[in-house]
């Protein structure tokens, strides 16, 4: 069930973090009893295992350089799609792109969208509670599960589910509905090998609008216009920086925001019996210094045009940071997010911060329609990546002091463990171990992340 090939490990020993790990062995279990031997074997021989999926995890979460690499990619049935319920039934390794493919032939659609959905797994989107540009509609993945079943570190099986109560106050909150245990615990916790997932009913029309603005202060000025509007109802607010943009462009076969300094992109949705308000964006953009005609992405074709565009700039950033791997460099990218109003003060300062260390400035992009930029950084070397280390702590505490978060969307993993004590009491860091005991005595799954 297990390989020790030098050739097989090395194959699973990377994610988009930058960090290589070789793992000491790799699983590919291609059922539930399958994943339970594995577990009732590494339990009894003290085995650390990290459970993984399409290992997208920008936090080192999906690799390891201790015991077994348990990849469920080859679990990837999707069960059922019951379409009177609005619900699916899958398999951990089931990619989202197939997810979505499949549900939408019903008219349906599950909500939660990362980027790069046709590389992401199911069990990899609720280990880290993914998100994506839609999260400002529709909430982050949590928000879309009903129920898991769950593998524990012992091999015993367990079926976790939300009791759907208006009312409940048998004991502590957190104890009420056990399946959040699971959902954004990195595979610190259990195994997922099955989920129950809520689906929403496709929009019926969606435009995507690209608004150039003359510089990175009209546009963020602009994203907290639409978020306050009453006219305008977008599912997403996504920004792009001068360097965001400038890759963008090289990636599209148009003309994206000519004579812009940066650009918001957001996309509106209709029923059949209204349109989208053209007329109010187009206002809501002229009264914030927009430049230049707005792009439209009418239809679903250019939607995914707008989409491929968008994924154009993490993927480059993936690609300059790994030919930096032989020279000690990564590439370097923030998850913190910050009160949407507060997003301009955040970035003002994380850019002050990386002037006064003499760095490059980061290509900044992301969802700021939840606050929620990402600073990619390009560390040539270790040196280099000493320096980021330290810009990138400074932001983390000045966003902090904004009522922020040091991780919003991708999670803890490796990479962000020593942040996480910046944010966190230690009453709740001894908590979150107490849970972590308790499910997982021997401390075998996923060392190393969050804590």
């Amino acid at each position: 069930m297990s390989s020790t090939d030098l050739d097989v490990r090395k194959s699973y020993s990377a994610d988009v973090s930058g960090l290589v790990m070789v793992p000491d062995a790799v699983a590919r279990p291609t059922s539930l009893a399958e994943t339970r031997d594995i577990l009732v074997r590494a339990s009894a021989e003290k085995t650390p295992v990290t459970p993984a999926g399409g290992q997208t995890s920008t936090t080192g979460a999906s690799i390891t350089d201790r015991g077994v690499l348990l990849s469920m990619r080859a679990m990837n049935r999707i069960v059922d799609i019951d379409v009177a319920e609005r619900r699916a039934i899958v398999e951990p390794g089931v990619l989202l792109g197939d997810l979505k493919r499949a549900v939408a032939e019903h008219g349906l659609q599950f909500a939660p969208d990362p980027t790069s959905e046709d590389d992401v797994t199911v069990g990899g989107a609720i280990a880290c509670n993914a998100s994506g540009a839609r999260t400002l509609l529709y909430g982050a993945t949590r928000a879309h599960v009903r129920s898991l079943t769950i593998v524990r570190a012992s091999g015993e099986t367990v079926d976790v589910g939300r009791s759907g109560l208006d009312k409940n106050t048998a004991g502590y909150a957190f104890a009420q509905d056990p399946v959040d245990w699971f959902i954004g615990s990195e595979g610190t916790l259990g195994v997922i090998v099955q989920a129950e997932l809520s689906l929403v009913p496709l929009a019926e029309h969606v435009v995507g609008l690209g608004i150039p603005c003359k510089d990175e202060a009209s546009a963020l000025r602009l994203v907290i216009a639409i978020r306050e509007s009453t006219l305008v109802h977008p599912r997403c607010i996504e920004y792009f920086d001068d360097l965001a943009l400038d890759i963008a462009r090289a990636h599209s076969g148009r003309e994206l925001a000519k004579g812009g300094g940066a650009l918001v992109y957001v996309e509106d949705s209709a029923s059949e019996s209204s349109d989208v308000p053209l007329e109010e964006w187009l206002a809501i953009a002229e009264d914030h210094d927009a430049v230049g005609n707005l792009l439209v992405f009418d239809g679903e074709t250019a939607l995914r045009e707008a989409r491929k565009i968008r994924h154009a700039v993490p993927a480059t950033m993936n690609e300059r940071g790994s030919a930096r791997r032989p020279h000690g460099g990564r590439k370097v990218s923030t998850d913190w997010a910050v009160p949407f109003r507060r997003l301009k003060e955040a970035i003002d300062e994380a850019r002050r911060l990386v002037d006064a260390a003499g760095l490059e400035q980061p290509v900044v992009y992301g969802h700021a329609g939840n606050g929620h930029p990402h600073e990619n950084f390009i560390a040539h070397d270790a040196e280099q990546l000493a320096k980021i280390d330290t810009v990138v702590e400074a932001t983390l505490r000045h966003a902090l002091s904004l009522g922020g978060t040091v991780a919003a969307e991708h999670g803890i993993g490796k990479i962000k463990r020593k942040w996480l004590p910046l944010q966190a009491t230690p009453m709740q860091i001894d908590v979150m171990k107490s849970v972590k005991r308790e499910l997982d005595p021997l401390g075998i799954l996923a060392p190393g992340n969050i804590f």
